[in-house]
């Protein structure tokens, strides 16, 4: 099979020299460009025409998400941002309309972000992604889309919150639990609450089972921070952490938490 075709933009060239040498280690992709600054990148693909675009948001002059603009939508490859961190790659994030690689970035999640572009060339996902990214450009928060076939979850090893002022991180495995609240959850975390868009089933999933377990329908604990499970009635617990919180276990819950404690309570 002909190796799909790719483009990199990025102002900075130990971030392009980077790529150049990730791409270089697959066999299944080729670079076919690496730009220097959004105006080329333009250029670039509208010249060669690329399968798969990573492209640097924050670039001078033309950013990355000027450079889709001037492009066109329906005219962009499938694009994967890479940024250090921005109100723009959070909403993509929130919204998983595009892949982005958030600097620094390991071998391994630049491997799973050139994977899922592999897949939408591939695949039928290319009219959801242009619908995706346009959302993104209008500003409007998109619904995610549905995963793809025999596609694992990402594992979440670190949550980007964005905060009045700022946008940070917050270590996953720093999170104490998990409480659902409608479209968002509420993380715990050094003594601390931050507001995080997602269901509570859907996060489940993400979480790196040796650490989290569910425990309600509402609730998710980090059993590093478990104290000790007291037993209320009708086959219920309480979890009780290392802080004084108490969550409740319910029965629907009870046989994932034994199964993952290797005993029955």
């Amino acid at each position: 099979m002909k190796p799909l075709s790719v483009l990199l933009a990025d102002d900075e060239r130990p971030a392009r020299t980077r790529l150049e040498d990730l791409l270089a280690t697959r066999p299944d992709v080729a670079l076919v460009r690496a730009c220097k600054g959004g105006a080329e990148a333009v250029e670039a693909i509208r010249a060669t025409r690329p399968d798969i675009v990573f492209l640097d948001v924050q670039m001078p002059e033309v950013d990355g998400l000027e450079v889709v603009r001037r492009v066109g939508l329906e005219a962009m490859p499938v694009t994967i941002f890479v940024t250090a961190y921005d109100r723009y790659a959070l909403e993509a994030f929130d919204a998983r309309a595009i892949d982005y690689l958030l600097k620094p970035y390991s071998d391994e999640r630049f491997g799973l972000a050139l994977d899922r572009a592999v897949r939408y060339v591939q695949g039928d996902g290319a009219h959801a992604l242009v619908e995706k990214l346009g959302a993104l450009l209008g500003g409007r928060e998109a619904p995610p889309p549905a995963p793809l076939p025999e596609e694992t979850p990402d594992r979440i090893d670190r949550f980007v919150v964005k905060g009045s002022s700022r946008i940070y991180f917050v270590e996953a495995a720093r999170v104490a639990w998990i409480e659902g609240a409608g479209n968002y959850v509420v993380l715990h975390a050094d003594g601390q609450r931050h507001l995080y868009r997602s269901l509570v089933g859907r996060l489940a999933v993400k979480l790196d089972p040796r650490l989290f377990v569910r425990v309600h329908k509402s609730a998710i604990v980090n059993l590093g921070y478990v104290r000790e499970l007291l037993p209320d009635s009708h086959g219920e617990f309480t979890v009780v952490l290392t802080d004084g919180t108490a969550v409740k276990l319910s029965r629907t819950y009870r046989a994932d938490v034994e199964a993952r404690l290797g005993q029955t309570l």
